[in-house]
């Protein structure tokens, strides 16, 4: 079974600050803007990082052409001030029971771990590296806002990155596939891929805002039970 860990609100809760700051300096470095003041009002709750850019930048006059234009360079430059300014220490920004969770999950024949995260995949290794829950994600390996900024294209591409590492070659099945997320776009992009998926009640939304989940948990102690319900 193939796991897909969202890590905002379901791996790490409240440790997305230097990440936003980091976006932002990437936006007012390559378009050369003046940080928009009404950026905190843009959602980002189970977007991608590139999806969210383009919203800031809209309110800063560029257009979605101009950041397609520029794209592969706000990237990098995000990374880079994410480098700067990411904690050493994130272990705690972790959701309850995340670290032993993984632990398990990991430990588990039957189990591999991967990750599907509207962040900049640079972003994403650096900041679950300083919470230190890098170890069971292989470098290359999930779907990332880097990859695309709409979020339902990311599974597809975990499975097929799974798939070139565990299965031979061929794209991991999605119906051995399952996101791990705590939003409601966390659940449509594994409805629109045909995947499993697990919701988590740690981040912004409550269960009742899940609903649409094949199962529903109230934190990640649960998901061993989950899982095996699901099979």
């Amino acid at each position: 079974m193939l796991l897909l860990f969202d890590i905002d609100g379901t791996l790490l809760l409240k440790g997305a600050e230097a990440h936003a700051a980091a976006v932002v300096a990437a936006l007012c470095e390559v378009w050369e803007v003046e940080p928009p003041q009404t950026a905190h009002g843009v959602e980002a709750a189970g977007r991608t990082d590139q999806a969210i850019a383009r919203d800031i930048l809209e309110l800063a006059g560029i257009s979605a052409e101009q950041f397609d234009q520029r794209r592969d360079d706000f990237i990098l430059a995000a990374a880079s001030h994410y480098e700067l300014l990411v904690p050493d220490d994130l272990s705690d920004r972790l959701a309850p029971h995340a670290a032993e969770t993984l632990a398990q999950v990991d430990a588990h024949e039957r189990y591999h771990c991967s990750l599907v995260t509207g962040n900049i995949q640079r972003v994403a290794r650096l900041k679950l590296d300083a919470a230190g829950i890098l170890y069971p994600f292989a470098e290359g390996q999930g779907g990332f806002g880097s990859d695309s900024d709409d979020r339902n294209d990311l599974p597809p591409i975990a499975r097929m990155r799974a798939g070139q590492l565990w299965n031979g070659g061929d794209a991991w099945p999605a119906e051995r596939t399952v996101v791990i997320g705590d939003t409601p776009r966390d659940i449509a992009c594994a409805r629109a891929d045909g995947t499993l998926v697990v919701a988590v009640a740690t981040g912004p939304f409550a269960a009742d805002d899940l609903a649409g989940a094949d199962v529903v948990i109230d934190d990640l102690r649960q998901l061993d039970a989950a899982l095996e319900s699901l099979t």
